[in-house]
């Protein structure tokens, strides 16, 4: 595990002839790096589109303070809890305000993001794609409502930490460091991650945790992060795995302990028997995460995430 910290130091260039060899390194290293920047601007532009036409005010609404203490007053955006709205100044300017209080904006969000070997499967996508398009779009919600905002990913416990801080700067550095995350051959262990949250963010704080949570039985960690924090699922899922597609002989690796197995899934008991051992392993973890009061959002793999998450919102508006 590394922990973010200031380095500095010089780059030094040693000057020669390249050889052939080097030459394709160095522009296999070049197309790299110039995909990695596409790829941030696209996250970045869908991300900040999302962040402005859907979420701003629903946002607001769902995650307010839960302090009583009146800050100011703003004028209405779509989404915000009607309950807020400051009928006096709303009948002087002609126009609908609502009322803000202090502690939203001291509020810290906080993506516990999962980085494990499973986060590379996807049949569309990778779930790690999904998920770091998803925690984009929530990370720059959260910094139009000018919150902070963290990172952490995980695998066999927690892998990088960045403590919730402000600035458009920052949100776009964890975007690159969500798209530079190479997940590891590690089981997933979200106990630990949790443990180590719990033992590290001493304030209240929003926590996402983006994860397949194929992991061992969630412990009292979850229970005991939800009773300190406002802790919120959110399950990347894949279509396959609701009905297994016929694919005649294949093999099946784990991508975290490696082990194979070879299946004839031309056969219909065979798709029938994956499919009801995954439905029971979702259904694990719904339960799970149904005694730890935890809510869940899921979301599914190279698809629409808009609506899942505006409903969710919506959910959270009622409350």
């Amino acid at each position: 595990m590394t922990v973010e910290k200031k380095t500095s130091g010089f780059l030094s260039a040693i000057l020669r002839r390249p050889s052939r060899q080097s030459q394709n390194v160095g522009e296999k290293k070049e197309f790299e790096i110039e995909s990695f920047l596409r790829k941030i601007k696209r996250v970045d532009i869908v991300s900040n589109r999302i962040a402005d036409d859907v979420f701003s005010g629903q946002y607001r609404s769902a995650f307010r303070g839960q302090g009583v203490e009146f800050d100011e007053v703003r004028e209405y955006a779509e989404g915000d809890d009607v309950r807020t709205i400051d009928w006096n100044v709303t009948a002087r300017s002609n126009k609908p305000y609502v009322k803000r209080f202090s502690e939203e904006r001291e509020r810290s969000i906080l993506f516990l993001l999962d980085v494990s070997a499973s986060s590379l499967f996807g049949s569309k996508t990778s779930r790690l794609d999904t998920a770091t398009e998803v925690a984009a779009s929530l990370m720059f919600s959260a910094l139009k409502n000018n919150d902070k905002v963290g990172l952490a990913t995980f695998a066999n416990g927690v892998r990088n930490y960045y403590p919730p801080r402000k600035g458009r700067n920052y949100v776009l550095r964890l975007v690159r460091e969500m798209l530079r995350a190479n997940p590891i051959q590690e089981k997933t262990n979200l106990n630990a991650a949790l443990e180590f949250i719990n033992k590290t963010l001493k304030r209240r704080a929003v926590i996402f945790v983006i994860s397949d949570f194929y992991t061992p039985k969630l412990s009292e960690a979850l229970t005991f992060c939800r009773r300190k924090h406002d802790v919120i699922a959110l399950s990347i899922t894949e279509p396959i795995e609701q009905a297994f597609p016929n694919l005649g002989f294949v093999t099946l690796r784990d991508p975290e302990t490696g082990a194979t197995i070879e299946l004839d899934t031309g056969s219909k008991r065979v798709r029938q028997s994956i499919s009801e051992r995954l439905r029971r392993r979702h259904e694990e973890v719904e339960a799970n995460l149904k005694e730890a009061r935890v809510d869940l959002i899921s979301i599914e793999n190279g698809g629409d995430y808009v609506q899942p998450l505006r409903a969710f919102f919506k959910r959270r508006q009622q409350r």
